[in-house]
């Protein structure tokens, strides 16, 4: 089984257990770990360092692609493990304990950690932890069901652990497109103009002497948690359609629209998926994560090509994907995160960009992260990567929230992620709301008219209408604005009593 997996010879006598691999961590190090929205994460070894940090305190900066699974970004906070933690994450234990002030979270855009090491602006990881299906005969490294930072991490660290998950099957080898931008400022254009362009190599490549271990393991990845579609993320996709198809009447797309982008999460997918019933055909996707909604397009015959940093998928999707993946390969390369999320790229392929909002404000500035201004949720991910430099940004949210005692639409937001120039299109269930060539009173009015539940229509009206009253571009009433946020944290809800 070893000479299968890793065959350079030289490199059988690394490996070892993976508590005897994670005596290698010590305290203050900064650590790279693969991993990207809960797909192809190192498993064995995170789990054994937060087993020895119970016993032997430490501490460590962890840098990620994105979210880990398996519950390991749990099992790390719980056993003190985190003093540092970047650029992404999802999971409710380690959002406590960044919210309480334990763990310091530094919430980046996907495609800038990678850059910001290349050019020394973060200290380099002391070791990276990369999941592999295999290391080859010159010792480079086949990654899993993510690439996400994990290439750079591995050019970066000046010793690597390659946990070798005999969980996925060896014929993801191919699949992969390692492509490493030239270093500034003799940097060059990157040579990718088509969705399926493949520009890099297979696997990483390393120096194998770099890897002082390698450790088996066989946990599969973790299921994602996505919902199927409910009326009002239908209702979404429908007011999405409508729209691409008056683009399409005015010849401002064609009829295999744009290269596709969609954020992680039920409301994105959701979204995607309201394409099955749609007259889109010969689609493409250039996006970070490839969800269940991608696989269901690509079978019916909707999607013919699809280009992301990582897999995630249900364990229904799991298994009909991966138990016949040949069927599919050829349709598919993943990429590190920087060149998925690579503004150049975006702008390039004139991407449509579909992401979630946790609420957006009557001018349009969405808050993608912060509860009440204050709370992170989860963080920026990619959407800033996309709406900036999207043919068409697009924010899709529901209307309202709990149970209807929060309004997702609010007279201002109370944490701005992407500003209302990077904003095109607002979609509830409600409506669409098409901002192209708005004035700041005009996109309020719209969005009021277009996108907001009719519980909180008539007081978000009278808010802007009052706020003209005083006048100015983006009419304000500033010892109002934030009213609602404080009333939903003084009772409850947003609605006002009565």
């Amino acid at each position: 089984m070893h000479q299968q997996a890793i065959r350079r010879p030289e490199l059988l006598s690394k490996v070892m257990s993976a508590d005897a691999a994670a005596e290698l961590i010590k305290d203050g190090m900064t650590v790279g770990m693969s991993g990207f929205t809960r797909a192809g994460e190192a498993k064995a070894v995170p789990r054994a360092l937060a087993i020895k940090a119970l016993a032997s305190p430490l501490k460590i900066t962890l840098m990620t692609g994105a979210s880990l699974g398996n519950d390991l970004d749990k099992q790390l906070t719980e056993a003190g493990v985190l003093a540092r933690r970047m650029p992404f994450q999802v999971d409710n234990t380690l959002r406590k304990a960044i919210n309480n002030g334990q763990v310091m979270f530094i919430d980046q855009h996907l495609s800038e950690t990678v850059e910001l090491l290349r050019n020394h602006q973060l200290k380099l990881p002391d070791i990276a932890v990369i999941e592999a299906v295999a290391i080859t005969e010159e010792g480079h490294i086949v990654p899993t069901t993510s690439v996400g930072n994990s290439a750079s991490f591995a050019v970066f660290a000046k010793q690597i652990i390659v946990e070798i998950n005999t969980a996925h099957h060896p014929n993801l080898e191919g699949l992969h497109d390692i492509y490493i931008p030239t270093y500034r400022p003799t940097r060059t254009p990157l040579p990718l103009t088509q969705v399926d362009d493949r520009i890099g190599s297979s696997a990483i490549a390393i120096d194998p002497a770099k890897i002082v271990a390698i450790v088996y393991s066989e946990q599969p990845d973790s299921p994602s948690t996505i919902l199927p579609p409910d009326a009002e993320t239908r209702a979404i996709a429908d007011h999405l359609i409508d729209f691409f198809e008056n683009e399409v009447a005015e010849k401002r797309l064609g009829k295999n629209l744009a290269p596709l982008q969609a954020g992680i999460g039920s409301i994105a997918n959701s979204v995607m998926n309201g394409l099955l019933n749609s007259s889109f055909e010969d689609l493409v996707m250039y996006s970070e994560v490839l969800q269940d909604s991608t696989f269901d397009l690509i079978d019916a015959g909707k999607m013919r090509f699809a280009s992301a940093s990582s897999i995630t998928l249900s364990a229904e999707c799991n298994a009909r994907v991966f138990g016949n993946f040949e069927n599919y390969k050829n349709k598919l390369v993943l990429r590190p995160q920087e060149i998925s999320n690579h503004p150049e790229i975006v702008r390039r392929l004139g991407v449509i960009a579909v992401n979630t909002a946790l609420e957006f404000d009557i001018y349009a500035n969405v808050n993608s992260t912060h509860v009440c201004g204050t709370k992170m949720m989860n963080g920026i991910g990619g959407s800033g990567d996309f709406a900036r430099n999207a043919h068409l940004s697009i924010f899709v949210t529901k209307s309202t929230a709990k149970n209807g005692a929060i309004s997702s639409v609010v007279p201002f937001a109370s944490h701005v992620d992407h500003n209302e120039h990077d904003v095109d299109i607002l979609v509830t269930e409600m409506g669409l709301a098409d901002l192209r060539g708005l004035a700041p009173r005009e996109r309020a009015q719209l969005i009021i008219s277009n996108c907001v539940h009719p519980d909180f229509q008539a007081a978000l009206q009278d808010y802007f209408d009052r706020a003209c009253q005083r006048g100015g571009h983006t009419p304000h009433i500033l010892e109002e604005a934030l009213s609602w946020h404080v009333r939903l944290e003084e009772t409850g809800t947003m609605k006002k009593p009565g």
